[in-house]
């Protein structure tokens, strides 16, 4: 009878690696730079996991729930939540480098073995035993072969809107009273919102950055759509903001006009590629919801407030 011999601690270093390279290449794709611990955190309990699997009568490790549930607990530890919609993103990039991963191997595999050799892999059964997986046939190889090529063109393409997106992203701060928050912004090119009176810029941020100085009622009114409800209501309620708060008329869906609050703030400053551009001549519009699904930013910038330094 034949021993097989299986180093546990060189499956748990390699796989440790392995689940590591993909942690960072989806951390790629999506444009994340998450701490590198929770990645090293996250690869090792991949890893573990395949170290396990060599335990007599582990065989219910390989259920596709638990390997499901693994890899949901891998993303959580690397990339945290932060959202149900960004979560899913990460999830759809993880699971595609890891099939086109897996299916080029396939393919290199089959092309660089012998003439009639097979492919001998390491199986586990119900039992705990070991046995041989079967040679993998031609159709199969290619298909395996074209769905990676297929989901990697996928993956490659969510890497290029990402970097596009990127690469219109600053980082924020907004003073207001002495009080300073700071976020990150997406510059849109295609904002042309101006406040009609004074032709001021106008940049949109979410409420929710001052949830501290801003009534609760008022960003239920702002989440709600409800704005002109507000015009009633400031004189009742008051405000430490009152001389700052403006209503800027926009067109919103449909071609409708619709009223936007805004805030003056004392200054506004933004730092984009070692850049730092600062104004006091704009006005902040509160949005009540969130400007990006996946929380990739906070605010959108007016065009006009990066083409040129100074405090206009």
């Amino acid at each position: 009878m034949k021993l097989l011999v299986v180093y546990v601690d060189l499956v748990f270093l390699s796989n440790l690696i392995i689940d590591g390279a993909v942690l960072l290449t989806t951390a790629w794709v999506r444009g994340l730079k998450p701490k590198w611990w929770r990645l090293a955190a996250a690869a090792a309990a991949g890893a573990a996991y395949t170290a396990l699997l060599f335990l007599p009568g582990a065989g219910w490790l390989l259920s596709a729930l638990v390997k499901i549930a693994l890899s949901i607990v891998m993303l959580l530890i690397a990339f945290g939540f932060g959202g149900l919609q960004r979560f899913i993103r990460i999830a759809a990039a993880f699971y595609g480098i890891n099939f086109a991963a897996a299916g080029g191997v396939i393919g290199l595999h089959y092309l660089l073995q012998s003439r009639g050799g097979i492919w001998d892999r390491l199986w586990l059964t119900d039992a705990g035993g070991v046995g041989i997986e079967l040679q993998y046939g031609l159709a199969s190889v290619l298909a395996a072969a074209g769905a990676a090529l297929l989901i990697w063109r996928a993956v490659w393409s969510s890497r290029k809107a990402t970097e596009r997106t990127l690469g219109l992203l600053a980082e924020v701060t907004v003073e207001i009273g002495g009080h300073a928050a700071s976020c990150t912004g997406l510059i849109d090119t295609g904002n042309r919102l101006y406040d009609p009176l004074t032709r001021t810029p106008v940049m949109v941020a979410e409420a929710a950055l001052w949830s501290g100085e801003l009534p609760a009622a008022w960003i239920d009114a702002l989440r709600s759509g409800e704005v002109e409800g507000l015009l009633a209501r400031m004189d009742r309620d008051g405000h430490a903001w009152g001389e700052r708060l403006r209503f800027v008329p926009y067109r919103g869906i449909g071609g409708r006009t619709q009223l936007m609050l805004a805030v003056k703030p004392d200054r506004v400053r933004i730092e984009r590629d070692g850049r730092r551009f600062e104004t006091s001549r704009v006005l902040v519009g509160l949005e009540g919801g969130t400007l990006a699904s996946d929380g990739a930013y906070q605010a959108i910038i007016h065009p006009s407030l990066v083409e040129s330094d100074g405090s206009g």
